[in-house]
């Protein structure tokens, strides 16, 4: 016979509403392929407007609230703080108890679409991979959803306020990204409109107020408070053992850069236009996280190559594989793991472009080609103006790889690492204005001083980690052999 002395009462009833709106442009896809794109959007079957699962929210707020009591790629066990938020892992507590924290599938509004096509770069040749280049559809920034949560209290409700105050706290101040290609600059969210309301179920009132509130029979009194921690009553979880290295560098454009863009342009346009985005009313020049990520990861394993002895292509794979993730998944693959090498989207600042006509030449004859006539437009940076921001973060940073980060900011400062195509006709080169690279041990910062830069507080700990990254790739050959 059921015991029907032990089921969980429900004492109150807490509902949280905001609006969330997207930063940069974000894939909730819904994981098939259509005739016109390769990865569409997941759509609302009756009105057509973007939905965001409840699902993906509750796996985002979770991951961030394990990733702050355990750090970053340690898994929960029983005692788990957040279980008793979002409730327990099977595969650590099979009679634990369910989640208190009910969340929404969140209705959108789109502010635009956009394409994006990518493709796959061999690091040997740097030109396109066969068969490698997809496209996927994108929410444009400004693009709004609806978001609820209700939290069920059964007894003293202040530990589950605070977990889920913190949880929110994340997505509010944009530390936590939703969707596809999250660690590439996509789906950089915040929230605003906090609203909170409080059903007290012991009374009548709370009762009835809470049965007639999503029908809008009787709208209940919002929470007084100035912010969400005011209006929960709850304060930010202390423990946070995360561990991440943050680099902010500054560059202004030497000369041109072009990273063609693939879809939306008709009438007048010259043949060849910058990517570009929508920020706001208008459409804004961009660096996109993934152009940044490619060419920074190939370059990093062109230096692990380099200095491994006898130009040991498996130790410098694995050594950059471990920062980037795999650069290719194989079938039945179970322990690959994802970037820990985050980069911000970024918007060009304080450029201009120029229409450029070029022809295609025959190199045997010196002739021009019939039909190959074709116009560019580059963005055009300004000299020492701050037209491009790298916003890198490394989580659990080892010294080694910290030497590694310092060295591909010392190409990308000297112009030796370019950006975007064209590389071989003088585009996409960076000039290094100043930099600042945060860690647990204190922060450095670079500055351009002529022809020379500047260390502050010095230059002896990023020496340090540059040589410790030397004797990394030196010791794995040895132990490889």
């Amino acid at each position: 016979m059921t015991d029907r002395t032990s089921h969980r009462s429900i004492l109150e009833r807490w509902v949280v509403t905001g609006k969330l709106v997207l930063q940069t442009p974000a894939h909730f896809g819904n994981g098939d392929a259509d005739p016109l794109t390769d990865m569409p959007l997941l759509l609302d079957e009756v009105e057509g407007n973007p939905l965001l699962p409840g699902a993906s929210i509750a796996g985002a707020l979770r991951n961030y609230l394990r990733e702050r009591e355990y750090g970053y790629g340690v898994a929960e066990d029983k005692k788990s703080k957040t279980a008793a938020l979002f409730g327990s892992v099977r595969v650590t507590d099979e009679e634990g108890s369910q989640s208190p924290l009910i969340i929404d599938d969140a209705p959108g509004e789109s502010a635009g679409f956009e394409l994006r096509d990518g493709v796959a770069i061999d690091p040997e040749t740097r030109t396109a991979a066969d068969e490698k280049k997809f496209d996927m559809q994108l929410l444009a920034a400004g693009s709004t959803f609806d978001l609820r949560f209700e939290l069920i209290i059964s007894k003293d409700s202040q530990q589950l306020r605070d977990a889920l105050f913190t949880a929110l706290r994340g997505l509010e101040q944009g530390e936590i990204t939703l969707g596809a290609r999250k660690r590439r600059g996509f789906g950089q969210v915040t929230v605003t409109d906090w609203q909170v309301f409080k059903f007290d179920l012991k009374t009548k009132d709370g009762l009835v107020n809470w049965l007639g509130f999503d029908q809008g029979l009787r709208p209940p009194k919002e929470q007084d408070g100035n912010d969400l921690a005011s209006k929960l009553g709850a304060a930010l979880q202390e423990e946070d053992k995360r561990s991440s290295a943050h680099l902010t560098a500054h560059f202004a454009i030497d000369g041109t850069l072009l990273i063609r863009s693939g879809f939306g342009e008709t009438g007048n346009s010259p043949d060849t236009i910058h990517l570009r985005s929508k920020r706001g009313e208008s459409s804004v020049p961009i660096i996109p996280g993934t152009s940044l990520a490619g060419v920074l990861r190939q370059r990093a394993l062109k230096i692990a190559r380099t200095l491994a002895p006898n130009n040991d292509k498996k130790t410098a794979q694995g050594f950059v594989d471990s920062m980037f993730g795999p650069s290719e998944i194989k079938v039945g693959e179970k322990h690959a793991k994802a970037s820990r090498v985050s980069i911000k989207e970024t918007e060009i600042k304080a450029s201009t472009q120029l229409v450029v006509t070029r022809v295609k030449t025959d190199r045997f004859t010196g002739g021009a080609y019939e039909s190959a006539l074709f116009s560019e437009q580059p963005e055009i940076g300004k000299p020492d103006t701050k037209s491009v921001t790298l916003d890198l973060t490394l989580r659990n940073p080892q010294e080694a790889e910290l030497g590694l980060l310092l060295l591909l900011l010392k190409d990308l400062w000297t112009g030796d690492l370019p950006i975007g195509g064209e590389s071989s006709v003088g585009r996409g080169r960076l000039n290094g204005l100043n930099a600042k690279l945060e860690t647990k041990d204190g922060t450095w910062e670079f500055s351009a001083s002529g022809d020379q830069v500047t260390v502050t507080p010095n230059a002896d700990e990023p020496e340090k980690w540059v040589k410790a990254f030397n004797d990394e790739v030196t010791k794995a050959q040895v132990n490889h052999e």
